[in-house]
């Protein structure tokens, strides 16, 4: 499937920043079963963009702004080619062994919630492939999809508590749990095109992947209870939200800001030939 993304970010502010610094990580890579036809970054000031790989294999683009700043617009407009391999991911840029996420961080530290109920998932009879599809049905079912409850700082225990959070949140808590059964998982940023027509979203989304042996990396996307499809764009993957957010940096002076996201997909009418 060949899918259109637009994402744009729009920051204004009241009193205009003296300037500022922004690291992007809005640019996919190919692999198996995802092909870049097309992609670009645009930045609504006259900068610089340089492009550079950060530790774990992503795309990244840096740039600096000199102000004042009122307003500053980051612009995405690319075309992916997909294949459906059932939530398989093979020929990933690697740069760690899988081991390496195994790691706790704050933003995914089980408390003893997550772990009993990790445990009562890994206690079960099955492969672990097969208790890693207990662990992201049990997420999604025992979720509430609730936006604007938390944000990016929120932990994966605080939001296993309130059984509710937005995709970024499910990946958190699965991550969590199967890191706690001895199974490296990590966090992965990128795109998804619903089925239900809804093409305009406010943000991108969020999903999970773990390691097998037999098997390699397997991406769950527990907030749709599903293993990743051809309708999932694979952008950038870390340890937690932190080491694959799209957007992060820091401005200097400036009051009031404002923050809209606007992301676009859709099912581009020029797919390739077989």
């Amino acid at each position: 499937m060949r899918i259109r993304i637009v994402h744009e970010t729009l920051y204004r502010y009241d009193t205009p920043a003296k300037s500022a610094i922004q690291l992007l990580r809005m640019t996919p890579r190919n692999h198996d079963s995802q092909y870049v036809v097309r992609w670009r970054v645009d930045v609504s000031e006259d900068c610089r963009l340089d492009q550079r790989e950060d530790a774990f294999g992503n795309l990244t683009h840096s740039f600096t702004l000199d102000g004042p700043i009122s307003e500053l617009r980051i612009g995405v407009d690319g075309e992916v080619e997909t294949q459906d391999t059932a939530g398989v991911i093979r020929g990933t840029v690697e740069r760690f062994p899988a081991s390496l996420y195994l790691r706790e961080t704050d933003l995914t530290k089980p408390d003893d919630a997550i772990v009993e109920f990790a445990e009562k998932i890994g206690k079960r009879k099955g492969a672990s492939l097969e208790k890693l599809h207990r662990l992201n049905a049990s997420i999604f079912e025992g979720f509430t999809f609730l936006p604007n409850e938390t944000d990016t700082k929120t932990t994966a225990a605080e939001s296993f508590a309130m059984k509710s959070g937005v995709c970024q949140d499910y990946s958190h808590v699965f991550v969590a749990s199967a890191r706690h059964l001895g199974i490296p998982a990590r966090y992965v940023g990128g795109y998804f095109l619903r089925g239900d027509g809804m093409n305009q979203q406010q943000a991108g989304h969020a999903w999970s992947e773990a390691y097998l042996d037999d098997l390699g990396w397997v991406a769950f996307d527990p907030a749709n209870g599903i293993a990743a499809t051809d309708a999932h764009i694979r952008v950038a993957i870390g340890l937690d939200y932190m080491g694959a957010a799209p957007v992060r940096g820091v401005r200097f002076g400036g009051t009031g800001e404002k923050l809209s996201v606007n992301v676009n997909l859709d099912q581009s009418s020029r797919q390739s030939q077989s």
